[in-house]
């Protein structure tokens, strides 16, 4: 079979922005897993973040991570 004669109507098309997000991890370290928790936040704050948009979780995740490191012993 040539390329031609594939059939791609119901492929999706991948704009230049979603590539550009693409991560490839071959030859990487595994990425570590995250834990889930509940957290209870003031709805001010939490409603602040979903406005960031997505990713807000990953945002709070990384605000978390920098108070980790700025305290450690």
């Amino acid at each position: 079979m040539k390329d031609k004669d594939i059939d791609l109507r119901e492929v999706p098309e991948v704009s230049p922005e979603k590539f550009a997000r693409a991560v490839v991890r071959r030859g990487l370290k595994p990425v570590e897993r995250k834990g889930q928790l509940t957290l209870r936040v003031d709805s001010d704050v939490l409603e602040w973040f979903r406005k960031q948009g997505q990713g807000y979780q990953t945002k709070i995740n990384a605000l978390l991570r920098a108070y980790m490191e700025a305290h450690k012993a």
